[in-house]
């Protein structure tokens, strides 16, 4: 059971494009499409390209494609019919009940029992933490200067010395070995059958989602074990990459900024200290993601990271990153104390609020950076320098934007403002900043296209975007002539669109449920540019033609059994006729 179509397309009019991807992603107009830095891939050129005539987008780095319904579910990891919904709530459009199926109910079932396992869990290792057993652990977190009631408003846990009991624990409460395996908190022993507790000896940071829904944990070892820090593992509720931890409290603070910092210690000391709007990531460095999901919240990002070689490192990584995602940043300088927790100590709230108010501008920061490795005494070092700095002041695409970080580079280093100026526009002229010519890209992975798919699929991409190129095509070639699977599907539904007067090849995806086929139609769709002038497309698509319906002919001929001289026969005539063919429309 499916959604409507109608229904479909309703949720669809009802949620632009480019108004949900802006969300995630910082666009820049670029003729009568959007570009920016692609979501699902790092990169330093943007070649993320949106269509809002066409209601679709298109990566020409990684491959991506798709509609709104296909952006959600690749970047939330939603099914199809979980990304419907989610886009008719925003768009405050009700769901029929009727047209809720069972995958879904059978999917929403699973996502509540684990979320109830995760909750379970944390309540388990609260009641340890304030057992006799926990008194170890209240003491490492009292000695870290950590209140009863922080301990309490954070959900601070800890599972005991030898990590035993959870599962009797959640079987008592009725959950199956089933879900357990898959919750993150256990490994399984196939050869005995048993489950072992993945976290022990360990003092437990819950790790809540932005509706404060607990879907992971974080754990901090006790003693010299290895890994100090321990995070669940990926499952079908976390993913670390997603997720900022304590995010679902800053999120409702009244500051304008949120502070990023590198761990849940220095969150919760933060917070503790009147910073509620601090956030870290959880156990790796910032991602794109992260910063997309920020983006949501605030426009100013603190970074408060340690101030170690380390700490410098993973600032400079973090700058661009949230530049490009449409965040401006600034450094909190903490020395000479190594981190928040020790800053906090020794100067206070109000010591770390004047930091703040100092905090330095992001790219000024990268700047002075890269000055200071530098020998400025050596003169090759100096001309080194400023070319690296002219470089680094091309990636703003704004013109006013990288004028005005010019004039404060020129002000702040003694470069002379036009021998800045014209060093920039020679860099611009080498192409520096090219960006990649569309094609259609294949996604990583991706086997290689046989000619004939790769034929047919430039063969529906043309008719999708030029459809009166049916026309001609429907002489000659037929849908039963592409391959079976995904362009056949196309083929089928593209002329059967065009002959009921209805074409909008966008529509088409709605027939695919699974990400990868989405994105796969999505491709077509975007992925052959039409040569611009008349008589050069008219050359190439009777080229195209040709080649899929001689590749149809022999699948035809393969496939044809030994004893069935009649179809043979007919299919060599067919085969006879293709040159005629080629003849008639000018090959």
């Amino acid at each position: 059971m499916r959604y409507s179509e109608e229904f479909i397309e309703k949720v669809r009019a009802a949620n632009n494009i480019e108004d949900i991807i802006s969300g995630y992603v910082k666009l820049q107009r670029k003729g009568s499409s959007y570009m920016g830095l692609c979501p699902f891939h790092n990169e330093k050129t943007p070649s993320f390209s949106v269509h809002p005539g066409r209601q679709t987008y298109h990566c020409f780095g990684c491959g991506a494609s798709g509609d709104v319904f296909n952006f959600i579910m690749e970047y939330d990891r939603m099914s199809f019919q979980e990304a419907i919904v989610s886009l008719a709530n925003r768009a405050g459009i009700a769901v029929p009940e009727n047209d809720v199926t069972e995958e879904q109910k059978k999917a929403a079932s699973e996502k509540i029992r684990l979320l109830n396992i995760q909750k379970d869990a944390a309540m388990f290792y609260y009641y340890k933490l304030h057992s006799q057993e926990g008194k170890v652990a209240v003491k490492y977190l009292t000695d870290r200067g950590l209140s009863a009631e922080t301990i309490k408003h954070f959900g601070l846990g800890y599972t005991g010395k030898s990590g035993s009991g959870l599962y009797a624990y959640l079987k008592k409460k009725g959950h199956s070995d089933r879900d357990l395996k898959e919750s993150g908190l256990f490994t399984f022993n196939e050869a005995k059958n048993t489950m072992q507790e993945k976290f022990w000896n360990r003092v437990m940071f819950p790790i809540m989602d932005i509706n404060r829904k607990v879907i992971g944990f974080g754990g901090r070892v006790f003693g010299d074990a290895k890994p100090k820090y321990l995070n669940s593992p990926e499952t079908k509720l976390f993913d670390k990459s997603r997720n900022l931890y304590g995010l679902h409290i800053a999120r409702s603070s009244r500051e304008k900024y949120m502070i990023i910092c590198e761990g849940y210690m220095d969150v919760i000391t933060l917070h503790q200290a009147g910073f509620t709007n601090a956030v870290a990531s959880l156990g790796t460095a910032l991602t794109s993601q992260q910063a997309a999901l920020l983006h949501r919240y605030t426009k100013d990002i603190c970074l408060m990271y340690d101030s170690d070689e380390a700490g410098v490192k993973a600032a400079l990584r973090a700058v661009p990153l949230l530049r490009s995602a449409g965040l401006n940043a600034k450094i909190v300088d903490l020395k000479p104390y190594k981190d928040p927790d020790e800053f906090i100590k020794a100067k206070g709230s109000e010591g770390l609020a004047e930091r703040i108010k100092k905090a330095e501008n992001g790219f000024m920061f990268e700047i002075r950076i890269l000055y200071e490795s530098y020998d400025m005494s050596d003169p090759q070092a100096v001309s080194d320098f400023y070319h690296e700095a002219a470089r680094k002041l091309l990636t703003f695409s704004d013109e006013i934007e990288r004028n005005s970080y010019a004039s404060s580079v020129s002000r702040m280093y003694n470069i002379a403002p036009e021998v800045l100026k014209r060093q920039l526009g020679k860099l611009a002229m080498q192409g520096i900043r090219s960006e990649e010519t569309p094609q259609m890209a294949e996604r990583p992975g991706k086997k290689k296209d046989k000619t004939y798919d790769r034929a047919e699929k430039i063969l529906l991409s043309w008719i999708c975007q030029k459809p009166e190129t049916i026309e001609m095509v429907r002489e000659y070639i037929g849908s039963e002539d592409f391959s079976e699977g995904l362009n056949r599907i196309m083929a089928d539904n593209l002329f059967k669109m065009y002959e009921e007067k209805r074409f909008n090849p966008v529509a088409v995806l709605n027939l695919f449920e699974e990400t990868n086929e989405k994105s796969d139609a999505a491709a077509i769709i975007e992925g052959s540019l039409i040569p611009e002038r008349e008589e050069d497309f008219n050359k190439a698509i009777k080229e195209v033609m040709l080649s899929v319906k001689s590749a149809s002919l022999e699948r035809k001929i393969e496939n044809l059994p030994v004893s069935d001289m009649a179809a043979f026969q007919k299919v060599m005539a067919e085969k006879k006729n293709l040159e005629e063919m080629r003849k008639l429309i000018g090959g």
